[in-house]
């Protein structure tokens, strides 16, 4: 049976700004327990936990520098659903991507001839470096074996996005919508919002969750597969996965989680539910010819129905919990 949607909820502002109202959400959660008669999650038989990938201002508000075109419909949906559902769902969790000024996929890092930086959306190909039609601004040779790397694995080239989801900033946090659904739910069901943080390091990016697109440049580890989280993850009967963007860290982090567990014990691959109402993918840029690995739409469609033929689940937020 769907729960009521709390009275402080309201559809049209999941794509705006405003400060979390803690008291009122702390206020009604008791109430709302009680009145529902909601049992702690610790005492849930089946285990269900909401994997929401960077649902934060960066991607999910108009006017943000990354903002994905769906992103306020998909969070109005995966709320409803999170609602409907508070009773049955034990822990959210929600990853962060977290960057600072200075890191190789920002403006900064880079400049042409002229000391210019590269306006965003710019591809820069190892060739590009050496031949000096993009330098970076600091770190050359681990940039340069930085895009080497990236280019080998056939993921992704390197792509210069515009400052986005910087520590301290406001394009950082959480969708305040997206928030007080996370503290509700922490109080109704008495139980702590497990928060990932992702993307610091400055010589590679992040987009999946559980793993930086490089490991190692020039012999200087930059990052590593995330065991912990991954663990934590597989502990439950049921992930239910949302969030931004479908094509990029959403299609990357279920990619790691694909891979790991056909190399741990593929019996888990069912465990994994993608919420496809709840998840848009970064427009193709204005191409013609548009790269095949460019046109994002159609990269991230073509990944879900791979993840589904490998065995994972995919669901819409208006279908029942599939356990």
């Amino acid at each position: 049976m769907s729960l009521p949607i709390p009275r402080f909820h309201e559809d049209a502002r999941a794509g705006q700004l405003y400060l979390e109202r803690a008291a009122d959400v702390a206020k009604e959660a008791r109430l709302y327990a009680e009145a529902n008669r909601i049992r702690p999650a610790r005492e849930d038989k089946v285990r269900i936990a909401a994997f929401g990938i960077d649902v934060q201002v960066a991607f999910c508000t108009p006017g943000a520098s990354l903002f994905v075109p769906g992103a306020v419909e998909d969070t109005q949906r995966t709320l409803r659903w999170l609602y409907a559902n508070l009773g049955r769902v034990t822990e959210l969790v929600f990853s962060l991507d977290t960057h600072r000024v200075f890191q190789i996929f920002h403006p900064s890092w880079w400049q042409d001839a002229g000391g210019q930086p590269p306006p965003p959306l710019t591809v820069i190909t190892a060739d590009d470096i050496r031949q000096g039609r993009w330098r970076p601004t600091r770190h050359p040779e681990e940039s340069l074996a930085y895009c080497e790397r990236l280019e080998t694995s056939g993921k992704y080239v390197l792509t210069v996005w515009p400052f986005h989801a910087l520590l301290g900033g406001l394009s950082h946090s959480l969708v305040p919508a997206m928030y007080e659904a996370s503290l509700f739910h922490a109080l109704v069901r008495d139980t702590p919002t497990w928060f990932e943080l992702k993307g610091e390091h400055p010589l590679t990016e992040n987009y999946s969750v559980l793993s930086p697109e490089v490991t190692e440049v020039r012999g200087q580890k930059v990052g590593e597969f995330n065991t912990r989280l991954f663990d934590h993850l597989m502990s439950f009967d049921r992930v239910y996965v949302f969030g931004q963007a479908k094509s990029h860290c959403v299609l990357s982090t279920l990619r790691d989680l694909r891979q790991h567990i056909e190399r741990t014990d593929r019996s888990k691959m069912g465990r994994v539910v993608i919420l496809e109402d709840a998840m848009s993918p970064v427009p193709a840029p204005p191409l013609d010819p548009l790269p095949a690995a460019l046109d994002f739409p159609r990269v991230a469609d073509e990944a879900v129905r791979e993840f589904q033929q490998a065995g994972m689940r995919v669901a819409r937020t208006t279908d029942p919990l599939d356990v």
